[in-house]
């Protein structure tokens, strides 16, 4: 009965909350002038947005940066401690070295097949299905994706499937999961398998909007099609391809599903979103969570300084 109460007030409640407001806030500025009106009025429509900003993501930010300089408890203040006592951990540093495996592999794997699939399906004449069939992985959720790999690298030959096919060749059975570095570049696949579609469509729409008389022209002109690609195609597609990196680069970031459901981030798979979940949910320890969860935000700053830089060129060049 809760659930249905709490149901009916959301759909009916916040579009008549945001209805009452719009309705109140124009009431109101009737009774500004003309100039006073229109300076007012971006700043009352923007304001609803400016409290959802702060309340969900400034507040929780600074409340998480205090926390990281406390006890596990949250009691008192402890300094830099946290962030010491994760430097001086040695399977920190292999955390980061894991999360910098999957930005470099990652990230490069999944834009150049999915700019490598994109051009191709550009000129097949069933293009649709063959798009489609590559989308499919993203209509998975990261848990079932990890199921279901977790049975293809299943060390018994007569369930996994990579096993299978090593026995198949004569040789042992062998435990994929275990090994490391050879398991974060398994688990690396897994998320190449689910976000190649993802890239393969943006880049195929940047494509699209490529002239067809400009690469018509450029191969008249006698441009092999290695020439037209790399001359004529990847520099207009290069800002396309800068938002699906970025994009990759910050997923690569917050890896979580996919390691926790096939390794729990054991066997020396760990990455900063398993260490984050492990100290706040199995070590219960608030003050190293909330530094991890600092150092997780300060590597993905970068990015979007670098995104925000892009963005704001291209409208100058525009």
């Amino acid at each position: 009965m809760d659930t249905l109460l709490m149901a009916i007030v959301v759909v009916i409640g916040v579009p008549a909350a945001v209805c009452g407001y719009i309705i109140a806030t124009e009431w109101v500025l009737r009774f500004a002038g003309p100039n006073a009106r229109a300076r007012i009025r971006p700043w009352l429509w923007v304001l609803p947005a400016f409290a959802f900003l702060i309340t969900f993501m400034i507040y929780p930010t600074i409340r998480t940066l205090l926390a990281s300089f406390q006890n596990a408890r949250s009691t008192e203040f402890v300094g830099l401690d946290n962030y010491v006592q994760l430097l001086n951990r040695d399977t920190f540093w292999q955390t980061l070295l894991n999360n910098a495996l999957w930005i470099v592999f990652f990230t490069a794997i999944v834009v150049g097949m999915g700019l490598i699939v994109a051009v191709l399906t550009d000129r097949v004449r069933y293009e649709t299905v063959v798009k489609t069939v590559i989308f499919v992985p993203m209509a998975i959720s990261f848990v079932a994706a990890g199921v279901i790999w977790s049975f293809m690298y299943n060390f018994n030959a007569d369930i996994g499937t990579v096993n299978a096919g090593i026995t198949a060749f004569g040789a042992e059975a062998v435990p994929l999961l275990l090994e490391s570095p050879l398991n974060t570049f398994l688990l690396i696949i897994v998320g190449i398998w689910m976000w190649v579609g993802f890239a393969m469509i943006i880049l195929s729409a940047g494509l699209k909007g490529i002239s067809a008389e400009l690469l018509e022209a450029a191969r008249m002109d006698g441009a092999t099609e290695l020439q037209v690609f790399f001359r004529i195609i990847l520099p207009l597609l290069a800002p396309t391809i800068a938002v699906v990196a970025t994009t990759i680069v910050i997923t690569a970031l917050k890896t979580f599903d996919i390691v926790y459901v096939m390794t729990g981030g054991r066997y020396g798979t760990e990455v900063i979103g398993t260490l984050f979940y492990n100290e706040r949910f199995t070590n219960r320890n608030i003050g190293t969570s909330s530094a991890v969860a600092i150092i997780l935000l300060l590597a993905i700053i970068p990015v979007m300084i670098f995104n925000i830089r892009r963005f704001r060129a291209q409208e100058a060049i525009r």
